[in-house]
């Protein structure tokens, strides 16, 4: 039963975005090895500047 709480809380998770920061320092360590990689709190501030200058195909 806790295997199964913990897989539906990691989905949970994936599905809010709670994993995207990771996946992203991830790939620009991989992309931009001497580069610096953004604080937590930069990369989601630029994100949500990018969606609401380009919001594509959003509901609201």
């Amino acid at each position: 039963m806790t295997s199964v709480l913990r897989r539906v809380w990691w989905w949970v998770g994936a599905l809010m975005g709670d994993h995207d920061y990771a996946r992203y320092v991830e790939l620009h360590r991989r992309l931009h090895p001497g580069c610096p990689v953004p604080s937590e709190r930069q990369y989601w501030r630029e994100r949500h500047a990018d969606a609401d200058t380009n919001p594509g195909a959003r509901c609201c």
